[in-house]
């Protein structure tokens, strides 16, 4: 049973499930061709790129965002008038282009059920601009849902990872006012490890090639280091019950 923690909290992109591979940009046309089919060249480029800068601001003043600000601002910068009824068409466009690309990682229900069984809340913080009913709707065809005893989308929160009041947020929703009670399992050094170290919780990184360290940091990667580095999601259980 547990001792020293009370929690288990996890990423989601590049953690629970697995990090897509190959350009995607090519999921905004379906956006695109709703709201202008005869410039859907252009308006994809347009949404693409003003996704990419909300990432990239990650690095400096940690401001969330959501996908209905980027295609206002996508509306803005083409000049295109776009009623609500089009914007949702175009999410929900946008969603169904993603279901073939998204995947859990095999080990994703097994260490959550055995977390859970040896009496550990486990918990969601996801950097991400997408509403809660799409990370719903593929945490529900994967059997993840019944698992996870609160999920945060910083999409709802003023701040995304790093920045303390994103990890404040799932802390208070599991009931847990010590953080290192807590342990953060992700896939990024500055958003998941380097935050969560911050708050003073344990951290556990599932290294991911594919991600990179922002520009514009004051924190060196080489200045950041995970108490723990998982070859697979399956070791996991065996780190926390060795912390606690």
């Amino acid at each position: 049973m547990k001792g020293l923690l009370d929690a288990v909290i996890f990423d989601w992109g590049g953690t629970l499930s697995v990090h897509p591979d190959g350009d995607l940009d090519d999921l905004w046309h379906h956006a695109a061709a709703i709201l202008d089919p005869g410039r859907s060249d252009e308006l994809t480029a347009v949404l693409a790129g003003i996704e990419a800068a909300t990432w990239r601001r990650v690095a400096g003043d940690q401001r969330s965002s959501t996908l209905e600000e980027i295609l206002d601002e996508a509306c803005r910068v083409t000049g295109l008038d776009v009623r609500a009824a089009v914007r949702e068409q175009a999410t929900a466009a946008h969603l169904d282009g993603w279901t073939h690309h998204i995947h859990h990682v095999p080990d994703a229900v097994p260490v959550l059920q055995e977390l859970r069984g040896a009496g550990y809340r486990c918990g969601l913080l996801s950097n991400t601009h997408w509403p809660r009913r799409f990370h719903q709707r593929f945490l529900d065809r994967d059997g993840l849902s019944p698992h996870l005893d609160a999920t945060v989308y910083t999409s709802e929160l003023p701040r995304t990872k790093p920045h303390p009041s994103a990890f404040k947020a799932v802390l208070h929703l599991l009931d847990v006012p010590d953080p290192r009670r807590a342990v953060f399992v992700g896939d990024r050094l500055f958003d998941d490890i380097h935050g969560a170290a911050q708050m003073g919780m344990r951290t556990a990184l599932v290294p991911n090639p594919a991600a990179r360290w922002p520009s514009g940091t004051v924190v060196k990667p080489s200045e950041v280091w995970p108490d723990a580095e998982l070859g697979s999601l399956a070791e996991l259980p065996r780190w926390v019950a060795d912390w606690s």
